[in-house]
């Protein structure tokens, strides 16, 4: 019997260095584990959409979607389950986070942009309408108070409040504020939600979770972790 499959399903981006980000990120899992078979999906924006990979799947073969992904919401629960159901032996992986490796790489990347322990940081994740995604972002933004002493909150930058720019003008309209407004990108790589950052108000903005090997060893126990359950 052939190994089992890895689709490893992004979002979707049209900026061309997301996409490369992505694509290395896919490089970095299929290096992990010699002779397996990592294959591209997206739920948006770029092709081959997630449906059509899962057509086109080897008869009988198992498969598992691992979501590159950073939590629960729509496009886990809506898009991919329901390609998931549209084929036998094809499985659902959990997304990349919450995760306390995720939140290791925020702390580096806050250290790295030389964020001070007297800065208000903004947890800035894309958002989602659905209410485990914005559940998901708060547990992180919990672990980052755990490791740092800095006043954090969570914002979004589509569906979910309070919005980045509304939460880099709370800040800023506190009186006794601290000396800089600092954006956290919980994000997975460059594109529109990332850009946007950059338009906030803040005076810094870290960079993308990516690159980063973590990525890469998450997503590889994530589709290890939905085969175990398959026992």
């Amino acid at each position: 019997m052939n190994s089992p499959i890895l689709i490893a399903c992004a979002h979707g981006t049209s900026s061309a260095l997301g996409a490369a980000e992505v694509n290395a990120l896919r490089d970095g899992i299929a290096a992990l584990r010699s002779g397996l078979d990592v294959r591209e999906a997206y739920v948006d924006v770029q092709a081959p959409g997630l449906p059509a990979v899962v057509a086109g799947l080897p008869a009988g073969e198992t498969a598992v979607v691992v979501p590159l992904l950073l939590s629960v919401g729509y496009h886990v629960k809506v898009d991919i389950a329901r390609a998931v159901k549209s084929r036998p032996e094809t499985f659902a992986a959990a997304p990349l986070g919450p995760d306390a490796r995720l939140v290791a790489l925020l702390d580096q990347r806050l250290r790295a942009a030389g964020v001070t322990d007297d800065d208000a940081v903004i947890l800035a994740a894309a958002g989602s309408s659905d209410a485990t995604a914005a559940q998901n972002v708060e547990e992180i933004a919990g672990q980052l108070r755990a490791l740092r002493p800095n006043e954090i909150v969570a914002a979004y930058g589509a569906s979910a409040k309070p919005s980045v720019p509304d939460a880099v003008a709370a800040f800023r309209e506190a009186v006794h504020g601290p000396r800089r407004v600092v954006i956290a990108s919980y994000l997975l790589a460059p594109g529109f939600f990332h850009d946007q950052l950059a338009k906030a108000g803040a005076d810094l903005v870290t960079a993308p979770l990516l690159p980063s090997p973590v990525l890469a060893e998450i997503a590889l126990e994530r589709f290890d972790a939905a085969l175990a359950a398959l026992g």
